[in-house]
């Protein structure tokens, strides 16, 4: 089975998914409003392969995190000032 990670970029009234593979293949991309079920429901197909979830830490991530980990998803938040590779990934479409 190829495990499969998930990064999300939350914004005040959406978030941006993606899942890639252990590769760095793509698998999906998808723009959701910020409603905890949709979400889920978005990921739920890819639960038995997915890893981990990244989120960006913004000044709202916390009600995402905590929704995702009582889904039982595996949660990480991310500081994007502390990755080093940050500032020439950084993109207007990020």
């Amino acid at each position: 089975m190829n495990e499969v990670m998930a990064g999300m970029d939350l914004h005040c009234n959406n978030v941006v998914c993606g899942l890639v593979e252990q590769k760095g293949r793509r698998l999906a991309e998808k723009r959701l409003p910020c409603e905890l079920e949709r979400i889920v429901q978005w990921l739920e197909p890819y639960r038995p392969e997915l890893k981990t979830i990244a989120v960006e830490s913004t000044y709202n991530w916390h009600w995402l995190v905590d929704g995702l980990q009582e889904a039982k998803f595996n949660v990480v938040v991310a500081n994007p000032s502390r990755i080093v590779q940050y500032e020439w990934l950084k993109h207007v479409n990020d």
